[in-house]
């Protein structure tokens, strides 16, 4: 019997999934000896055995993975025989400053679930979890993944909880959060004396008689209440200072959700993974009105934490709000002392625990698009699983841009993003931004040597690369766009780029926003863009659509336009319209724009769906909603040398609303405009180039419509089409982008 010996190396997702003691079953079930053991890299086994059996141990390696663990590499080498007699797990070890991923959050498990009902010592017990579920990124302070460098590090395990951490065949064998009702962390409520048995049938109460709750969750507070209650929803709005916003909702069962709610099987295969994101659906019968605002989905999220379940059992709404816990565009509250300070005037109880969060992490967003779950905010659940790439990154810091910012540090040929920062726009984001910074160098060991950044001097992520005293590679925004999805599709070559984005700084030093590039990772050509309009008052425009409306109108047809006799301008003081036509005629404070955003604001203004927007984005969100679906037809445009002109869109828009056809229709036509124009350029530039292979990015393809059309009607055209799905195409994505296009050009140096 010839028994030989092999060294397996295991890199992936693999660490804090319940992987060392899968292999240790497995190993055992095809008579392996030897052992298994964590360190920097991953996983490391040294296996000996029958070479049949050593093969079908690596064909069970490979095909029988727990559900969170994902492989990236099996390298396997031959490896002295030690004559093993039996297969053991091993201690972690630490040599190098090379890493393994770091497991996110992972939604309770059904045997966690059950436990809670059946094992006396977690009877109702709000933290259960096994290797297979519970919190990881949010805790976790250094690795390897040991309990020591948890935040669990404080609650020392009981003698019934020791033992399973210890067994080898327990499902909780080293579960680094693993606690029970003896030993581990406890939800309690500010100023009340409430058992934790019943807190859960308390908050139930509350919400079903229409209070706000702040409730601390995974990676940060929430804000919580009846999501049928319009009351409770205003109030909820009023208190936090959020005015439009649509707000995420938590239900607990698919059957509610299909009372309320269109789900394909893409959508409900989402809802109920691991990650759990909060996936957008189409309305069916509403919920209190406020909590969507007039757009026609809804954020809709299951319950992931043992605690959400406990409430469902409890609650008489089939629906709660579940929006971040944080005032206005601050960071979601992660201490304490903060939320007892800063919730108290929002929320009418507090309901905290006394286990730190170590980072930061707000709700993921997904949508599904032409067949595929794509992410749109990428925080728990998703951060920080790493995007391969097909260049060495190592030591590439990349900064971000300014909305939606998510930074990405290298290693290898990694790109770790952080989880979703948010605007930098206020020093308390910027605190959480260097804070997180801080927390990936440590956790990852990366030592900056490059540093990428958006262009624009004034963003504050630009800002703290430029004090890093590095060599700085700047980037386009809209390059960085395109080379996003470029990287996370694996492209290294010459595409056509379209980036239909807001706002973005040009090379020519205008702003950008409706871009057709020809593009690789080391460069770009400009080759058509929408026609440029200048936005009086700058960023204000992105506040008041109307400006952006007045001025395109202005730019086509001249200053004797009627404009005060326009009905979505009758509530803007003649006035005040007055300086902004002078403004406008002077170019005082009114920078160019090809912003696709921009073009969609207007049009969201002009047909009186949004003149004030209360959040980002709330224009082209508003328009989008309000699409006609069964329409076809379309506006007129013209191509002037690079320019996309819009004058006859506007001229036939403006024909519309005084014939009062409906809005919807015009919404309908605004965009099957924008997608002929799409169609257009790109059969005109694959004419001109050979290129064949078409990348979309930037905000503006986070519109569903737009989006799935576009890439529908492209690849019928034949076209291979790439859009994002693992990483934001909003500018949560910029960072890839940047860290892409500074490793070609690195290693072109």
């Amino acid at each position: 019997m010839t028994l030989i010996a092999q060294k397996i190396r295991i890199t992936g997702l693999v660490q804090g999934v319940g992987f060392r003691p899968f292999v240790y079953r497995i190993a055992v079930f095809n008579a392996i000896t030897g052992w298994v053991a964590n360190d920097n890299l991953g996983v490391i086994v040294h296996a000996e055995g029958r070479p049949t059996n050593l093969e079908a141990f690596i064909v069970d390696i490979k095909t029988q993975l727990p559900a969170a663990a994902h492989l990236r590499s099996v390298e396997i080498t031959s490896a002295e025989f030690q004559n093993f007699t039996s297969f053991d797990i091993r201690k972690s070890d630490s040599y190098n400053d090379e890493v393994t991923e770091v497991s996110p959050d992972i939604a309770v498990c059904e045997d966690c679930l059950a436990d809670m009902e059946r094992q006396p010592h977690r009877l109702g017990y709000a933290f259960t979890n096994c290797t297979h579920c519970g919190p990881r990124f949010t805790i976790i302070k250094a690795l390897p993944y040991d309990r020591f460098q948890t935040t669990m590090e404080p609650f020392a395990l009981c003698e019934t909880c020791d033992k399973e951490y210890k067994d080898v065949l327990n499902r909780r064998f080293h579960a680094q959060p693993v606690a029970c009702n003896t030993c581990g962390p406890q939800y309690h409520i500010a100023g009340l004396e409430i058992g934790f048995e019943a807190i859960p049938v308390f908050i139930s109460k509350l919400i079903d008689e229409g209070k706000i709750i702040a409730l601390k969750g995974l990676g940060g507070y929430h804000l919580v209440c009846d999501a049928t209650n319009e009351e409770a929803v205003k109030r909820l709005r009023h208190n936090k200072n959020r005015e439009g916003k649509p707000m995420a909702v938590m239900m607990a069962s698919m059957s509610k959700v299909e009372q309320h709610f269109e789900v394909n099987a893409i959508e409900r295969k989402a809802l109920e993974s691991w990650q759990r994101p909060i996936v957008l659906l189409q309305n069916r019968t509403a919920l209190a009105p406020s909590v969507s605002n007039r757009m026609n989905t809804t954020g809709i999220v299951f319950p992931y934490m043992p605690l959400h379940h406990q409430l469902f059992k409890h609650l008489k709404t089939p629906a709660i709000v579940l929006t971040s816990g944080n005032v206005s565009d601050e960071p979601v509250i992660i201490e304490d002392e903060q939320a007892l300070q800063n919730l108290s005037s929002i929320a009418d109880v507090i309901v905290t625990y006394n286990r730190k969060i170590h980072n930061r992490a707000d709700d993921s967003v997904a949508m599904e698009a032409a067949g595929v779950m794509r992410i749109m905010r990428r925080s728990r659940g998703f951060a920080p699983s790493p995007i391969t790439m097909n260049l060495p990154v190592e030591g590439i810091f990349a900064a971000g841009a300014e909305l939606v910012n998510s930074f990405a540090i290298g290693k290898g040929t990694n790109a770790i993003l952080s989880q979703h920062i948010g605007d930098l726009k206020n020093t308390e984001t910027l605190a959480f931004y260097e804070e997180a910074y801080e927390h990936f160098s440590a956790l990852f060991r990366f030592n900056a040597r490059w540093v990428a950044c958006d262009l624009h001097p004034d963003y504050l992520s630009t800002r703290f690369a430029q004090k890093m005293n590095l060599p700085l590679i700047g980037v386009q925004h809209h390059h960085a766009h395109i080379a996003a999805c470029m990287a996370e599709h694996g492209l290294d070559e010459k595409v056509i780029g379209i980036a239909l984005d807001g706002t973005g700084l040009g090379n020519d030093g205008t702003i950008w926003g409706g871009e057709f590039f020809v593009c690789d990772l080391m460069d770009f050509e400009r080759k058509l863009y929408f026609d440029p309009v200048p936005l009086p008052g700058g960023d204000k425009a992105t506040e008041e659509p109307w400006r952006t409306a007045v001025s395109y109108l202005y730019l086509y047809f001249g200053p004797d336009f009627p404009f005060h006799e326009q009905a979505f301008l009758k509530e803007i003081p003649p006035e005040k319209l007055n300086l902004l036509l002078q403004a406008i005629q002077l170019g005082i404070n009114c920078p160019l724009s090809s912003g696709a955003g921009r073009l969609f604001d207007a049009v969201a203004a002009l047909t009186g769906l949004c003149i004030h927007a209360t959040f980002h984005a709330e224009a082209p969100m508003l328009l989008e909603s309000a699409i006609e679906t069964g329409c076809k037809s379309k506006y007129l445009f013209e191509i002037e040398d690079k320019r996309i002109v819009f004058m006859k869109l506007f001229y036939l828009i403006m024909k519309d609303l005084k014939n009062q056809v409906p809005v919807s229709v015009i919404s309908a036509k605004f965009h099957n405009t924008i997608l002929t124009i799409i169609l257009k350029v790109v059969k005109r530039l694959s004419q001109d180039s050979g290129l064949k292979k078409v990348v979309l990015s930037g905000g503006s393809f986070q519109n569903c419509y737009l989006l799935s059309n576009s890439i529908i009607m492209l690849q019928e055209q034949g076209f291979e089409v790439f859009a994002h799905e693992n990483v934001p195409t909003n500018d949560g994505g910029i960072a890839l982008g940047q860290m892409a296009i500074a490793a070609k050009r690195i290693q072109k140096e």
